[in-house]
């Protein structure tokens, strides 16, 4: 018997799995951690990828921080009170810096909430406006050549410097997260982000895609259009600590991220498995089910047709999104999920079912989670509970000839997977 562990909220789950197959645990690339990270993000800061500097500001009035919402991991350190730090070196009035919350169509966050992404220095002396995408005052900016309309905070679009701050790291349709996603669509109108993933029906928009896929295109156009003037973007290892950290012009931050984020996340796989045992990375990742797909895409894009698939994830908030789980009870089958996207239906939150309906029209998929069964079940899924883990695996397992190919994946969402047979 061979034993593995897998994140799992903010725990760890332990799995067993017979020795008589072959089993591969497949995770990014062994890495480091930066050494003495604040003074990296530091020199970053006085060295930006880009001509500009942030000290061509020093006078402007209105600065707007663009950060992610509390569905996003915080790196160790958190670059954002270094940044701040700077800029109050530099001269910057913290009186004209304001923080803005980018949750796209999540539930904004209350300022009850803000000490879960922020230190409390940070609550106490910053003004922080937590962005919701029906209600927050917009302006509209015209269309991208996608006919996206360009529809943003009005607050963000009006600060005379612009910065984001993010995580760089695999989408499993954006291609990548980071640089301008953060303000693009965290910032952005419910309008804006549901006709930008309408287009995730597009055979381009895929983990890893970034020229080509039509999601990331259209946000570097929105992006350009806020004229977003710095990212400061991180690579992370699964505990958070930081592997990468880029300054700069948005464009030119993703351009230096994207290589090496390839050579740590990219993982060719020469033949898909029978059996995935797939985690998202645990929390945040597997906060909801929202945010746990991510995995599952990963997940079945190395399983064999008709294969399984077990993904571990907390949900300690549920599904993350009320309409996809009235979309989802009320669908007839996977396949009607398919048909409805592919004849133009689209909306944000039931696009998470039409992800899974993907999936699930290829491989059988078990949520393991501590979401009541039959929530589950009306979600069209099979439902496991962590203490039971072991026994779903066996139930999975006991049928399968010897050397059948078994995969671990404990950190899913950010192991970039591909199947070197579909290059051939």
């Amino acid at each position: 018997m061979k034993y593995y562990l897998l994140p799992y909220g903010k725990g760890q789950i332990e799995i067993k799995v017979e020795n008589r197959f072959h089993i591969d645990e497949i995770h990014p690339a062994d890495t480091n951690p930066t050494k003495d990270a604040e003074s990296v993000i530091l020199r970053c800061l006085e060295n930006p990828l880009s001509k500009q500097k942030l000290n061509d500001f020093i006078g402007a009035d209105s600065i707007g921080i663009a950060v992610n919402d509390k569905t996003r991991p915080i790196p160790k350190p958190n670059p954002l009170p270094l940044l701040l730090d700077h800029l109050d070196t530099l001269g910057f009035s913290r009186n004209s810096i304001k923080l803005f919350i980018g949750t796209g169509t999540h539930t904004p966050m209350s300022p009850h909430d803000y000490g879960m992404i922020l230190p409390q220095t940070i609550i106490n002396d910053y003004r922080i406006i937590s962005h919701d995408c029906d209600t927050s005052e917009i302006i509209d900016l015209g269309k991208t050549s996608y006919g996206t309309p360009i529809k943003v905070n009005q607050e963000f679009y009006s600060c005379q410097l612009k910065i984001t701050i993010g995580n760089i790291e695999p989408h499993h349709f954006m291609g990548f997260s980071g640089g301008v996603k953060t303000a693009a669509i965290g910032l952005a109108s419910r309008e804006t982000i549901t006709h930008n993933h309408a287009m995730l029906i597009d055979d381009q928009a895929r983990s890893g895609t970034y020229d080509r896929n039509p999601l990331r295109r259209d946000i570097e156009e929105i992006g350009k259009k806020l004229n977003i003037h710095f990212t400061l973007g991180s690579i992370l290892e699964e505990d958070k600590s930081i592997l990468g950290l880029f300054f700069g012009h948005p464009k030119a931050v993703m351009e230096a991220a994207i290589p090496k984020i390839r050579s740590i996340f990219g993982v060719e796989i020469a033949e898909p498995y029978d059996l995935v045992i797939a985690s998202p990375g645990g929390y945040p990742k597997d906060i909801n089910l929202y945010q746990a797909e991510k995995g599952l895409t990963h997940a079945a894009l190395i399983t064999r047709e008709g294969g399984n698939v077990i993904l571990l994830a907390e949900c300690s908030e549920g599904s993350g999104s009320q309409t996809f789980e009235d979309y989802m009870t009320n669908s007839e089958s996977f396949q009607s999920i398919i048909n409805d996207f592919s004849n133009g239906f689209f909306k944000i939150g039931p696009h998470k079912a039409f992800q899974i309906a993907r999936e699930a029209k290829r491989v059988k998929l078990t949520l393991v989670s501590d979401l009541p069964s039959e929530v589950v079940g009306k979600w069209k899924l099979t439902s496991g509970k962590p203490g039971e883990i072991n026994r779903v695996i066996d139930q999975y397992t006991a049928n399968l000839p010897d050397n059948s190919r078994i995969a671990i994946l404990p950190a899913a969402t950010r192991t970039m997977t591909e199947l070197k047979i579909e290059n051939e």
